[in-house]
Order: structure tokens, then C-alpha cells, then sequence
């Protein structure tokens, strides 16, 4: 066994095409880490979610260039399967570590492939690869990004020509292909060959941006803004600049590029602390709102001023912002249909009723959001959200922020705010209030066994309310297809909805929790609010419980 071990850390040692990588590997060889070995060449990282993730090093189950030649010579063999080996693939990256190599591999393979090659001209958003992919008429793109994860992780993400990221069976069979990859020397990879795309595909990115906003439209609200060390600074100022807002305020130290990501400990704004420098800078500058990106621009953030909290701002969960932007939608007269996550709030479900637009619910992952039929707006709670999916079909913290900011405009115009129309929504509609039980490991079975517990003793009461229903969605459920996750309907004197699934993209398990508590009027608002808090609190307490975490 240990020498099996080592034998095969050599061979990958002999191909491995990166100095860094093979300094690491040859000190755990020669130093017997065999722990660390075991670790690295348990399996392979799973091609799954929309490509690859994981933590950078060396081996089979890291992030490395022998991992992303074998996944990129996959792919590549897939498009000539599929009759389109004499294609574009677009391939953007962003500026983590890493990832300018990861992006020149790429190229390198599709050309040595006979496919034809485009890199975006430096490290940007993501949901500009995602519009280069359409607007060059690409039959596939690659985005090299972790998106929001730790600064030691990276990823690969694929999307098809239609700029959707790919879903089964396609996953599958370019997985397959992956697999099937022989050597890396019998993988071509010529030192040249691919272009390098100019600032033209940006600049046709951000004359788009302008479609999401009405002519004439208020631009008079001030934002501090966040890049949390990642690439959508100097896209959203030129895009912000374009529509003709106040030139946003940034948070200094978070405004440039950085794959250390110095002054947050998870590079994502639903974090705790993440947003602490942001606030920070909102104190000092007053403006109408706080707009974050992640790291690779393609989710948005949104914080208002909040007398009460400590820091003098709130951050709206994702769902809230989904909900605005899909009423400011209804109100500038979007036909099509609305679509959102199943573990996203009802909410929408309910504003498309009402106005009379069609709504469709789908799996977790904008891979399914994208793919509904007539798509006019689609949101996930994880601050996702599509507002333009003629041009990027797919989520865009870009476009987001600036029609979050049209909307706030134009409420400030009238002397209201995002919390006001909120209130009118849940006056409307039902206070949908929601919530997240999340837990990280670092043991994967510990997910596993977790959700075998739920399975196999389905809670029959959580919060006081009775569970009316429980679905596994493994076993497909309302027409949608089978996936890892557990659904609850809860009933009795408000109405609840609890999802369990482990994560696509980390070592988490998820919980999402939603409980609607009837308002007859204004002034049952505030009462309203703390009982949803209490049910969400005990639907936290009695579902930890339950599953064991």
C-alpha cells in the first residue's frame, strides 16, 4: 500500500508541468508525509456543479495545471464528439492564485485540440466570459474562478454556447472524457496559437449593461462600494459611470485585485465581518446604499442604513433583494417569466402572481435558473441574480447593482427606501421571513451521515408546526429532476418550508428556512417580524437537532 502510494505520486511527480507544484510534492515524497500523500491521491476532484473545485497543491484531488490540462483535453474531446471541434471556447479567469496559468493551459489544449481559442485580455468578472460566449458565438467558455471561497481554493467553471453553465447528462459525459485522458504528454499544448482578446468584449459587456435600466430613469443614488479583493471594481465603476450615477465611493483596502484576500477571512459578504471594512467606509461617507461584490463580480450584495444595528447598516438577505428586484421588474413592465431556486423565498412566486407574470421553480444553481423558458429574471438567495438573460445567462453582480440602484433612485426620489417597499411587499403578500442553518466541515461523511439520519427519522414537528409533508428530492419531485436534498412543509398557525442539501461547491451542509406570517396592516409589521425571527430561531434549534449537526 505505501508503496503503491508513493509510485503513484512519482508518476504524477514525472508530469506534473509546474515547478511549484512539483517542489511541493517531492518534499512530501521525500519527507514520508504519507498522510498528506493519502490525502492528495485519494480519488480525483469530482467534475460536477458546473466543473471543478478545490484547494490548490499538487495531486488528483487539488487544483493544479496537470488537473485543469486533463479537464480542459475532456472538454475539448467532447466538443469534437459533439461536432463542433473546429469551435470558439472563450476562456476568462480571475485574479486568484493560479488562474492566469489555469486560463493559458486552456487555450493551449483547445488549440493543440484544433479548436480555436480566445482569452479575455486580463482578469475580470465573470459574467463578462459568460456574455463573450454569446456575443462571439462560442460553442463553449471556461471561467478559471473559485468565485467566493477560501484564498487556497480554485476552480474551473464551463459553460455551453448557449453561455448557460452545463447540466447533466453533459457533466457527465465530458467528465467521462476526462477520465479518458491518457498522458499528459500525449495531451498537445503549442506555446501559441490562441488570440487574446482586447478590450472590444468589455466594452460590448458594459454598452449592454445600459439594457437593464429605463431611459430617463432616476440615477441619483450614492453607493459605497466592495470588491472584497476580487475583479469587479473597474467594471462596475465603468458601468456605474456609463448609466450616469454618482461615481461609486470604494472601500480602499478591498478595491484591488488580491488572491490573499488580506482583510477577510472568507472572501464572500454573507460572512461575518466580511462587510465590517465596507460599513466602515459607509460611516464616513453617508451614502443611499452598500453594494458588495464577491470576488468574481457575478453575485451583489446589498446593506442599507439601519439606525438600530450597531454597525449603522443591514445587509438584506438575498432573498430580499431578489424580491425587490423582481416587484422593481413588475413595476417597469417585464413580461416572460420569473424564476427562482427552490430553496430561494416564495416570495417571488407570489409578486408573479400577482402581476400576472409567469414563474418556475428550480433546482439549486443558476445552471437550471438559466435554462427556464422565457427567462426574464431569475434569482438564487445566495445573492444571485439574472436581470438581463439576453446578455448574460447567468448570475451578474454588475447588472445587479445597477438596477438595485435605479430602484433606489427612484424611491428616493419620493422620500421612501428599499425597507419601505419591503414593507409593502409584506403587507401585499406576508411577511416571507427567511433563514440559513449552515454547517462547514472537514469531513465529508460527517454530511453524509446527516443526511441519512433525516432519511431514515424524518422529523415529524419542527418549531411547534407540524411537518405535512416531506419529500426526498433524490427521488425527482414536482417535475423536477432527482437531486441530493430533503424538502419539509410545515403547517399549523403560520405556514413554514424547510430544504436540507449539502453544498455543490463546499464542504458544507445547508439548511433554508422560510416561515410567512400574515400582516393585516402597518402596525402589525414589527410584531411580525419578531415572530418570524422566534419560528426561524426554533426551526434552527429543533433542525440541528434533528440531523445531528
Amino acid at each position: 500500500m505505501q508503496q503503491d502510494l508513493i509510485a503513484r505520486a512519482e508518476a504524477w511527480l514525472a508530469e506534473d508541468p509546474d515547478s511549484d507544484t512539483r517542489g511541493e510534492l517531492r518534499k512530501l515524497i521525500d519527507s514520508g508525509d504519507l498522510d498528506a500523500l493519502a490525502e492528495r491521491f485519494s480519488g480525483t476532484l469530482q467534475f460536477g456543479t458546473a466543473g471543478l473545485r478545490g484547494e490548490l497543491g499538487a495531486g488528483p484531488m487539488r487544483m493544479n495545471r496537470s488537473v485543469v490540462v486533463r479537464a480542459a483535453a475532456g472538454l475539448a474531446a467532447y466538443l469534437k464528439a459533439t461536432g463542433q471541434g473546429g469551435g470558439l471556447v472563450v476562456v476568462g479567469y480571475d485574479a486568484r492564485h493560479k488562474s492566469a496559468d489555469f486560463a493559458r493551459d486552456t487555450a493551449a489544449v483547445m488549440t493543440g485540440a484544433g479548436l480555436r481559442a480566445a482569452v479575455l485580455p486580463r482578469p475580470l468578472p465573470t459574467p463578462v466570459l459568460a456574455f463573450a460566449i454569446r456575443h462571439l458565438g462560442a460553442v463553449a467558455g471556461v471561467e478559471v474562478t473559485a468565485s467566493h471561497n477560501p484564498p487556497r481554493d480554485n476552480g474551473y467553471k464551463v459553460y455551453l454556447g448557449d453561455g448557460s453553465q452545463i447540466v447533466p447528462p453533459m457533466d457527465g459525459e465530458i467528465a467521462a472524457e476526462i477520465d479518458a485522458v491518457g498522458p499528459l504528454d500525449s495531451v498537445a499544448r503549442p506555446e501559441d496559437g490562441w488570440e487574446v482578446l482586447g478590450d472590444e468584449v468589455l466594452t460590448a459587456y458594459l454598452e449592454r449593461t445600459d439594457a437593464v435600466l429605463s431611459a430617463g430613469s432616476p440615477r441619483t443614488a450614492r453607493v459605497v462600494h466592495t470588491a472584497l479583493h476580487g475583479v469587479g471594481t473597474e467594471t462596475l465603476n465603468a458601468a456605474f459611470a456609463r448609466a450616469g450615477f454618482p461615481a461609486p465611493v470604494p472601500v480602499a483596502e478591498q478595491a484591488e485585485p488580491d488572491p490573499d484576500f488580506p482583510t477577510v477571512a472568507f472572501p464572500n459578504p454573507e460572512e461575518p465581518g466580511a462587510m465590517d471594512l465596507a460599513f466602515a467606509t459607509a460611516r464616513r461617507a453617508a451614502p443611499d446604499l452598500v453594494i458588495a461584490n464577491d470576488p468574481d463580480a457575478d453575485r451583489c450584495a446589498v446593506a442599507v442604513p439601519d439606525a438600530a444595528a450597531e454597525s449603522g447598516w443591514r445587509m438584506l438577505r438575498g432573498d430580499e433583494v431578489g424580491a425587490l428586484l423582481g416587484a422593481h421588474l413588475v413595476d417597469k413592465g417585464a413580461t416572460g417569466v420569473f424564476a427562482e431556486s427552490i430553496v430561494s423565498s416564495s416570495l417571488l412566486g407570489r409578486i408573479a402572481e400577482a402581476a400576472g407574470v409567469g414563474y418556475e421553480e428550480t433546482l439549486t444553481g443558476f445552471k437550471w435558473i438559466a435554462r427556464v423558458d422565457g427567462l426574464r429574471y431569475g434569482y438564487e438567495e445566495a445573492l444571485g441574480y439574472c436581470v438581463d438573460p439576453d446578455g448574460v445567462r447567468d448570475k451578474d453582480g454588475i447588472t445587479a447593482a445597477l438596477l438595485v440602484a435605479e430602484l433606489a433612485s427612484g424611491l428616493k426620489e419620493r422620500g421612501r427606501g428599499l425597507t419601505d417597499l419591503l414593507d409593502d411587499l409584506a403587507l401585499a403578500h406576508g411577511l416571507h421571513a427567511t433563514d440559513q442553518l449552515s454547517a462547514r466541515v472537514r469531513d465529508l461523511s460527517l454530511i453524509t451521515r446527516a443526511m441519512d439520519r433525516l432519511r431514515d427519522h424524518p422529523p415529524t414537528t419542527l418549531a411547534g408546526l407540524t411537518v405535512t409533508s416531506a419529500e426526498d428530492l433524490s427521488e425527482g419531485a414536482s417535475g423536477l429532476p432527482p437531486t441530493d436534498g430533503l424538502r419539509y412543509h410545515l403547517d399549523g398557525a403560520y405556514r413554514a418550508r424547510v430544504i436540507v442539501r449539502p453544498s455543490g461547491t463546499e464542504p458544507k451542509i445547508k439548511c433554508y428556512l422560510e416561515t410567512v406570517i400574515p400582516v393585516a396592516n402597518a402596525s402589525d409589521l414589527p410584531s411580525a417580524r419578531t415572530r418570524g425571527a422566534e419560528l426561524l430561531a426554533s426551526l434552527k434549534r429543533d433542525l440541528s437537532e434533528a440531523a445531528g449537526i
